[in-house]
């Protein structure tokens, strides 16, 4: 019989395996939220997901910290991002408490099969920086971003970080580097949002998120910091197995789990 301190010694390893992975190239809660639906089998799920938003927080927060030390951002356009990213995932979160979010994942298995598919051909995708937007471009992109991928962060969640790489690399033109910087940042603010939402619905299990989220910061530090020394070669091949595997996971929702 597996004890209460054993689960949560497992939820720690698995916390920050998620948050070296996170930091990377997002796709942490494709590590975090299975196993720990596993391990809390008798939590129901929304207060399993509101306690993870915790961790993955302090987890994203860390590794942003990592990539503003060597990469200088754009902080007007990334503010008005967060902001937008803020309301959205709470408003994505506060949906999940009154709708199904299963009728996305046919759709999403569809653009991941695409995504994963035309990043593996073409070798040169997230490689250099390579548009030069107008500030006015840019912010009509970072609004769609923040809004669209922030609605999906609090509806859905698993992969965001995934999603907000691509939208960097895709539509803004950002190397993968500068688009995980990035990524992270506005992150943080979706996962602030729905963290705000749960708190108010009284979702989050203190006890477990906690030592969840100081595992997650240290896992989140040491990813950074990895991938800020390997580059962005290393980051594409990361990206295309975070992909693959989130493919994996959707494809398994929409093919098998009702089987």
């Amino acid at each position: 019989m597996i004890t209460l301190s054993f689960t949560l010694l497992l939820l720690c390893a698995v916390s920050f395996s998620a948050g070296f992975v996170d930091a990377i190239v997002g796709g942490g809660g494709l590590i975090q939220l299975p196993f720990s639906l596993l391990l809390l089998p008798q939590i129901p799920v929304a207060t399993v997901i509101g306690t993870l938003k915790i961790p993955a927080f302090s987890g994203t927060s860390f590794a942003a910290y990592q990539y503003v030390r060597k990469h200088k951002p754009e902080w007007k356009l990334l503010i008005i991002m967060m902001c937008l990213a803020f309301v959205a995932a709470f408003s994505g979160s506060f949906l999940l408490t009154i709708v199904s979010n299963a009728f996305m994942k046919p759709l999403l298995f569809v653009l991941l099969s695409i995504v994963l598919i035309y990043t593996y051909f073409k070798k040169d995708f997230g490689q250099l920086q390579a548009r030069d937007h107008s500030t006015r471009t840019k912010f009509i992109y970072g609004i769609c971003i923040s809004l669209i991928i922030g609605i999906y962060d609090g509806f859905v969640g698993p992969g965001t970080g995934s999603f907000l790489v691509l939208a960097f690399v895709g539509l803004m033109g950002y190397d993968f580097l500068q688009s995980s910087s990035k990524a992270k940042m506005v992150n943080v603010a979706t996962n602030m949002g729905s963290i705000i939402l749960f708190i108010l619905k009284g979702k989050i299990i203190w006890g477990i998120a906690l030592p969840m989220a100081v595992c997650n910061s240290v896992g989140g530090i040491l990813g950074a910091r990895f991938a800020i020394r390997k580059g962005n070669k290393f980051i594409r091949v990361f990206f295309l197995c975070i992909v693959t595997a989130t493919l994996l996971r959707f494809g398994y929702d929409v093919f098998l789990a009702k089987q």
